[in-house]
């Protein structure tokens, strides 16, 4: 069985994924394979490099803050930023989903239906928070203001949209082990229906 983990930013997707991986299910994880492929030495460093130029590096490494900056100010470079990201990360998924064929495996990706990802899972369960509860998250995990938050949120593909499209659905507006509990559920679902 494979899930698919979306949820918009700050909506506590990271905390439901931690949750699963704490069970010991396994997780491709899409913002690490990104992470990976633009850490020093990474292989899509020299596409970013010819596509952006250097006011997106320090040196040899990529300046996140910089390409955040420019990406979600801009949706024709945000749009060419995924064009050259997507193909390497949806591969990379790929391979993980099949290194676990026949298990329960769970595929955490923030732009599962933006990328067209929902055909490789099974199920996809999306996490949501209220507008502004992520707008305090992303204020106080990443410093920024509330028209920057703003702005990021605004980037993505709204809530509603995901919701519509998703199998089931997990509020993180309550206490970690509130979202917790969903998950417990979701999971006991499945259960029952591998069973029948």
């Amino acid at each position: 069985m494979k899930i698919g983990l979306t949820g918009s930013i700050a909506c506590g997707k990271s905390t439901v994924s931690a949750y699963l991986q704490a069970l010991s299910i396994p997780v491709v994880d899409a913002d690490a394979i990104s992470r990976a492929l633009t850490a020093p030495g990474g292989e899509a460093l020299p596409a970013l490099r010819k596509a952006f130029g250097d006011r997106v590096f320090l040196g040899d490494e990529l300046d996140r803050r910089a390409l955040a900056a420019l990406v979600f100010s801009n949706e024709r470079e945000r749009e060419r930023l995924n064009a050259l990201l997507h193909p390497r990360i949806r591969e990379q998924i790929v391979r993980g989903l099949c290194a676990h064929a026949g298990a329960l495996v769970v595929g955490d990706i923030p732009l599962l239906f933006e990328c067209g990802m929902e055909t490789l899972f099974d199920r996809v369960w999306v996490v949501t928070a209220s507008r502004e509860t992520q707008i305090a998250r992303l204020r106080a995990r990443d410093g920024l203001s509330r028209d920057e938050a703003c702005a990021r949120i605004d980037a993505q593909m709204p809530q509603e949209e995901k919701i519509r499209r998703a199998d089931a659905v997990i509020d993180s507006n309550g206490s970690i082990e509130e979202t917790r509990r969903q998950v417990d559920r979701l999971l006991s679902q499945l259960d029952e229906r591998s069973s029948r």
